[in-house]
Formats: structure tokens, C-alpha cells, sequence
């Protein structure tokens, strides 16, 4: 058999591509900010020089800088793990974002984009990242992928990617800022331990519905901690569509005793187990349907213990409605009322068409790259996520974010989370800030804003403002 035969089909013949550079304005308030596009798949080499993979970007550099070395530079990515940063580019940072109305609910067909005023373009270049096997990056082999479909290797070839650009667009002096969503704050959080010991420092780091211990999230025999920290989060859902009681005066009110309750009362019966007592436990199911909406004899046949797609389908079930996952406002159709399994998850079918066609029309069209591959959202990735050693427990990079800090204590960290997500609940995060064993000297490295919206908490206009105004504040200070 000769060697072309034997050669693996999923091989491909990497060329550098040379970028595609536009120049474009948006009017924000009384001024017209000018800015560069530039649009491409940055080569990714391995130590022989050859090309492994080639990662999507879209990098924005505001014209007319006096001084690049003092202009910051903030490098963009979202999560899953399996997604491009289509969400962040068109939903809040980037100079276009998708019409999704004020409430960010889904719009009928066909879909626009809008000039974003409150992108972060004034205060920061941005430079969207699409991990290896999402969006229109691509690895050369399996091998690659595998290798980049892991912790370690994702953190490896982001890193890459950062160092990379930096080289090349001589930008080593200035101010550095990473901003990533869900998975992408564990990319983050990974980053910066990472890259500091590549010389690598940067100035900020911006997390969005932030996921840094895994333990917080895993709803495993014996791991009552995801039922304590969801808790608020539904209290949060069932405020909104009308099922909590009088008793709770508002949405801070329901919040503030529902962070309390679940903290004290909750956690000390879940911890008891099956040796909580018959009265001791009855009350409790009481008090649990009271900060759920919930009925109570679903409290009592969960034994205390909600997870997520129990909750979203049970709260609006004599409505035949679900709430969604991603952002717990959302309602969704399901083919029956039975079971504890939504048909799909209403929050993400709501955004999912809008992004998907308004970003291959943006930048097909208006940034002019021009290929015949599909832009791979969440199905891109073939292989389950290879966790390396932390598969074996409970993935944690907030110990990488504490070395980093520890080695950089001049670095920042902004933490941004919405009420009504139960994808990274904001009480899991607050928990998790509280628990990384940090040092005095930079406990006040960090800030937290809160919103009244869910995992993508940019979608709903009236967030989306609040969510520029602390990051741009966040940026200046940090820069």
C-alpha cells in the first residue's frame, strides 16, 4: 500500500493566508470613532515550524492612535467549550451587535445588525479569538484537535494564538486585557497563570458568567454544593415569572434571603443527609418551595435536592411552559408536559438563529472574508473534552488565577454575572471568589457587577449599558 494511500483523510495542506483589512466608522454620541478591521486565521506552528492549525480572528484597532504602546489591547473568546466568540462580538464588544430588541427575546426573521453604541471599541482594541475546531478554525489532523480539545492544549494554542499576535502587530507594550464568557473565563483564569510564565503579564482580566471551579456546577452523588448555589438563581426565575409570595418585597429582597437562607438553613439540612429528622425535614421542604416557586410535594420527591432541568421544567408546568437554561426568563414549547427533560433549551433557540445569520453575513459581506467553510457553532468540536487530570474530580482554575495573581499582583480581575442564569449561577461565583485562599495584598484586585439577565447578560439592552459603563471604567483604571 503506498504512503498517499495510508495518509489520515482528515489531513489538510495549511498555506498562510493573508488577512483581509477593511476601514470603518461608528458614530458614537457627538464623535465618529475610525477604526481598522482586520480578519484572518493566524498560523499556529508547532516546534518543527510546520503548521498545525490555523485559528479565526477578527482583530479591531481604533485609527489615529498617537502612541500605540499606550492604547490597551483586550483579547476576546467565549466558552462551551465549543464555541466561537460569536456571542461577545455581536453582543456586546464589538462595533455591530444583533438587534434583539431591549429585553433580548427573539426576533422574527429576517435579522439586523445595529451599530453598537456601547461597544468596547473606545476604550480597547479588540481581538476576537476562535479556539481550534470552532468558527472557521481548523487543526490539520486529529492529532491536532486532540490535542487542542483539552485543558491544557486549549490554554496552550490560545496562548500561542496571544503571543502570536502580539509579535506581529508589535504590540508588546501595551496594556493587556483578556475578556472571556463561561468556559472561556475557565480559558481565562488558565491564561494568565499560563502566559506570566511565558512573560506574558496582563493588566486585567474581565470574567463573564464565570466558571472557575467545577464543583460549584456538578450535580454528582454526594455533591451537595451545586444545590446551594443554584438556589438564589431560581429564587431569581421564580420571581420574575410571578411565583414567590408577597413576603418578598423585591428582586434584591428575594436575592439577599434567598443568598442567606441558602448559606445557613439550606446547607445545614443538606448537610445532615438522610440523618435530618421528619419534622426538621418537612419544614424544610416548606421553606424550599417557598424560595423556588416550586410545589411543595415536588420538593419533597426530590429530596430537598433541585437540579437544573427539574427546576426549568417544573416552575411554569401548569402553563406547559419551560423557562430556559442560559437565561431563565426565556419560555419555551415542549411537545408534552410530562417528564424532567425540556425539549430544547428556550434561551438558547431564542439567540441562536440571530447570531448565526447575522455573523456570516457581517463579516462574509462587510469584512469581506470569503470562504466555503461552515462557521462551526458548538458542533465543530467531534470528541469529547479531554480534562487531563482534573477529570478525575472537579476541574479548578482558580488555583492558576491565585499563582497569577501571586506572580502579577498588579493585575486586575472583574467579575460580571446575571441573576437569571443557571448555566455559571452568580452565587456559585461568588462562592467560588470567596473560597481561592487569596492574599490580603490582592483581595482588592477584584469587582464584581450583577445584572438582571441571564447567561449572555448582553442581550438585554438596559444590561448591556450597565455592563460597558463598569468595563470601561474597569479598563482606565487598570490601564
Amino acid at each position: 500500500m503506498s504512503a498517499e494511500t495510508t495518509e489520515k483523510k482528515d489531513d489538510f495542506v495549511f498555506e498562510e493566508e493573508q488577512p483581509v483589512v477593511t476601514k470603518h466608522e461608528l458614530k458614537l454620541g457627538s464623535s465618529v470613532l475610525k477604526y481598522t478591521a482586520t480578519t484572518g486565521r493566524m498560523p499556529i506552528k508547532n516546534d518543527k515550524g510546520e503548521i498545525d492549525a490555523q485559528m479565526f480572528y477578527v482583530a479591531y484597532v481604533k485609527s489615529g492612535a498617537r502612541d500605540k504602546s499606550k492604547r490597551p489591547v483586550t483579547f476576546v473568546f467565549n466558552g462551551g467549550p465549543g464555541s466561537p466568540s460569536v456571542w461577545l462580538h455581536l453582543g456586546a464588544l464589538g462595533p455591530v451587535r444583533v438587534d434583539m430588541g431591549k429585553d433580548g427575546f427573539m426576533p422574527a426573521a429576517p435579522y439586523k445588525l445595529v451599530d453598537n453604541k456601547h461597544t468596547w471599541l473606545d476604550a480597547t482594541d479588540l481581538v476576537f479569538i476562535d479556539p481550534v475546531g470552532t468558527g472557521w478554525s481548523r487543526a490539520k489532523n486529529s492529532d491536532v484537535s486532540k490535542k487542542a480539545w483539552s485543558l491544557d492544549g486549549d490554554i496552550e494554542s490560545v496562548g500561542e494564538f496571544i503571543r502570536m499576535w502580539l509579535v506581529r502587530n508589535e504590540r508588546w507594550s501595551s496594556p493587556l486585557f483578556l475578556a472571556g464568557e463561561s468556559y472561556g473565563t475557565t480559558r481565562a483564569a488558565g491564561l494568565a497563570g499560563y502566559l506570566v510564565d511565558h512573560g506574558i503579564a496582563f493588566n486585567g482580566i474581565v470574567l463573564i458568567s464565570a466558571i472557575l471551579q467545577f464543583q460549584t456546577a456538578r450535580f454528582v452523588q454526594g455533591n451537595d454544593l451545586p444545590y446551594i448555589l443554584f438556589l438564589p438563581t431560581y429564587t431569581a426565575g421564580a420571581w420574575y415569572h410571578g411565583k414567590l409570595d408577597k413576603s418578598f418585597k423585591s428582586l434584591d429582597d428575594a436575592l439577599n434571603k434567598a443568598r442567606a437562607f441558602a448559606n445557613g438553613e439550606y446547607a445545614n439540612a443538606l448537610l445532615q443527609g438522610d440523618r435530618i429528622s421528619g419534622k426538621d425535614y418537612d419544614a424544610m421542604v416548606k421553606k424550599v418551595a417557598k424560595f423556588t416557586g416550586l410545589d411543595e410535594s415536588y420538593v419533597h420527591n426530590c429530596n430537598l435536592r433541585v437540579k437544573i432541568q427539574g427546576f426549568c421544567k417544573e416552575l411554569l408546568r401548569d402553563e406547559h411552559r419551560t423557562v430556559g437554561r442560559l437565561d431563565n426568563r426565556f419560555k419555551g414549547i415542549n411537545k408534552n408536559v410530562l417528564g424532567e427533560e425540556f425539549d430544547h433549551d428556550p434561551s438558547m433557540s431564542g439567540i441562536m438563529p440571530p447570531y448565526t445569520a447575522c455573523y456570516n453575513e457581517y463579516v462574509r459581506g462587510t469584512l469581506g472574508y470569503k470562504t466555503d467553510l461552515p462557521y462551526e457553532i458548538f458542533k465543530g468540536i467531534k470528541e469529547p473534552w479531554n480534562w487531563g487530570s482534573a477529570g478525575e474530580g472537579h476541574p479548578d482554575t482558580s488555583e492558576h488565577l491565585r499563582k497569577a495573581l501571586s506572580k502579577n499582583p498588579h493585575m486586575k480581575v472583574h467579575v460580571a454575572s446575571g441573576y437569571y442564569d443557571l448555566a455559571t449561577p452568580f452565587f456559585a461565583t461568588e462562592h467560588t471568589l470567596a473560597h481561592m485562599g487569596l492574599d490580603p495584598e490582592v483581595e482588592g484586585n477584584f469587582s464584581i457587577s450583577e445584572y438582571e439577565s441571564g447567561h449572555m447578560m448582553y442581550i438585554h439592552e438596559p444590561s448591556l449599558r450597565k455592563f460597558k459603563t463598569a468595563c470601561a471604567k474597569f479598563i482606565k483604571d487598570s490601564s
